[in-house]
């Protein structure tokens, strides 16, 4: 990945192309080459619970990673501890990198992907791996929290 953890750096353009057509936005929307490089890197790996490469990632995983890699925050590993890192946010505030949990099979905070934009999240599928889709479609049913990564609580959480 071109730059460093936290850089903006410019997308490439078939990146750019991409990713503005999956999720229905201008070209020109797609701004963080980072964030759309790590994703191209990851998109399609499988489903591993307790994965954290290429062969398998779970949700949890995925979220820690693009954190780390994209924007140079370490947050915990594991949705139970990364919902206290969270400032908690309307869906309309919702900005890029914010993370968003869901409960599933009646589990608080079991599942979290991380915002995009234009109503878009990443996240670690257990059937299909790592995807892109609308918070609204299939998965907006079992949604929970979201919210942005607050860094005093993340440094409080990993002391």
């Amino acid at each position: 990945m071109r730059g460093e953890p936290g850089e903006l750096v410019k997308p490439q353009t078939d990146i750019a192309g991409k990713y503005s057509e999956i999720m229905g936005v201008d070209k020109s929307a797609i701004q963080n080459g980072r964030l759309y490089e790590f994703i191209d890197q990851w998109i399609g790996t499988p489903y591993k619970f307790g994965g954290l490469d290429k062969d398998g990632v779970d949700c949890s995983g995925l979220a820690f990673l693009l954190e780390q890699q994209v924007y140079g925050i370490t947050i915990p590993r594991m949705t139970s501890k990364q919902i206290n890192v969270i400032k908690r946010e309307y869906e309309e505030d919702l900005r890029e990198g914010d993370l968003v949990f869901f409960d599933f099979d009646g589990k608080k905070f079991s599942h979290v992907g991380v915002y995009l934009q234009n109503g878009y999240i990443v996240h670690a599928s257990s059937t299909k791996g790592v995807i892109i889709v609308p918070l609204h479609g299939a998965i907006y049913k079992y949604f929970s929290r979201a919210g942005a990564i607050v860094d005093t609580l993340v440094s409080a959480q990993t002391e």
